[in-house]
């Protein structure tokens, strides 16, 4: 495995127009930049919140939840009751399932017993920030992949730190160590249970409110009808299309805590290593490099993120380099 790569002084990477080290993109990258890659990050990331909540609607309309709930009127203490099961049961599960999950899907190689002085230095540099953080020692691992790196896991004091080749081959030691506090910092801030309660809230509202405007929906439609009871198609309809339109309304509600997060983070790995100049030179070089693709399990928790607006789960990495620098 490639070490951290050492760039001598005399054979530094270019300046950025803000004094900070960035590596330089090919030709080809800075006349065409990855819109596609980052739309379909995005499209991604919406649409695994919004299917979730609509495939778990479409379940409780097959086993007759619904019917239940709308039999003699709308329940609305159950329906709150099913919302909430609904809402923060899948958050939940995804939590708990996260950590072994990254290793299936991402291609890990976990480091359990150094096989170098490269791979022992990357747990070490874990085990200080750990130390320092007051969280327990996570599991490290290495994927293939281009710039990027990872935390996960439901418990702070059982957690992953996964780092990528092509970050291992493209960034300074300096700026490994800083990308490694980045994610220490995400553990010990409780992220990822910050996330899945979010999350939950969010799933919570889709469901309570697709199906109360469901409700009233199927009886306008059904006004003057007495032949039936229970709930008719346009409930059926309603509240499928308003788990989606709602499910991506909701979807930009958790974005932005996790852009809010990772300006926390960015901190948080200024404050383990006792500056924040390293931090910020990391930043630099992650913003003139391809990002990584992640798998969606871990994305939200990767150093890198796409750059839309609304959906982005990352801020733009100038910004956060701005908010490093006026931070006190």
């Amino acid at each position: 495995m490639p070490g951290p790569r050492q760039y001598p002084n005399n054979k530094e990477a270019p300046a950025s127009p803000h004094g900070l080290k960035r590596a330089r993109r090919p030709s080809s990258e800075r006349q065409f930049p990855h819109g596609e890659f980052n739309l379909k990050r995005i499209l991604l990331f919406v649409l695994t919140n919004v299917m979730v909540v609509a495939v778990l609607g479409i379940v409780a309309s097959l086993l007759g939840v619904n019917r239940f709930l709308t039999a003699n009127g709308l329940n609305l203490t159950a329906l709150l009751g099913f919302a909430l099961i609904m809402g923060f049961g899948g958050a939940f599960i995804s939590l708990l399932i996260s950590k072994p999950m990254a290793k299936w899907t991402a291609g890990l190689r976990m480091i359990d017993n150094p096989q170098s002085p490269d791979e022992a230095w990357i747990v070490a540099t874990v085990r200080k920030f750990a130390d320092k953080a007051g969280v327990g020692m996570p599991e490290v691992a290495i994927f293939e992949g281009e710039p990027n790196a990872f935390a996960t896991g439901a418990f702070k004091n059982s957690s992953l730190v996964a780092v990528s080749t092509g970050l291992l081959q493209n960034m300074t030691r300096e700026e490994v160590e800083a990308v490694i506090g980045h994610e220490v910092a995400h553990i010990a801030n409780g992220d990822m249970v910050t996330m899945t309660l979010i999350q939950g809230v969010m799933n919570t509202f889709v469901v309570f409110l697709s199906r109360v405007i469901g409700y009233a929906v199927d009886s306008f439609l059904r006004r003057g009808d007495d032949r039936s009871s229970g709930p008719g198609i346009g409930y059926y309809v309603s509240t499928i299309v308003l788990d989606i339109v709602l499910g991506f309304a909701a979807a930009m509600v958790v974005a932005w805590f996790s852009r809010q997060r990772e300006f926390r983070a960015d901190a948080g790995a200024a404050a383990l290593m006792g500056q924040k100049q390293p931090m910020m030179n990391a930043l630099a070089r992650l913003g003139g490099l391809p990002a990584g693709e992640l798998p969606k399990a871990v994305e939200a928790m990767g150093i890198t993120g796409s750059i839309g607006k609304l959906f982005a789960t990352h801020p733009p990495i100038e910004e956060r380099i701005a908010a490093l620098q006026n931070a006190r």
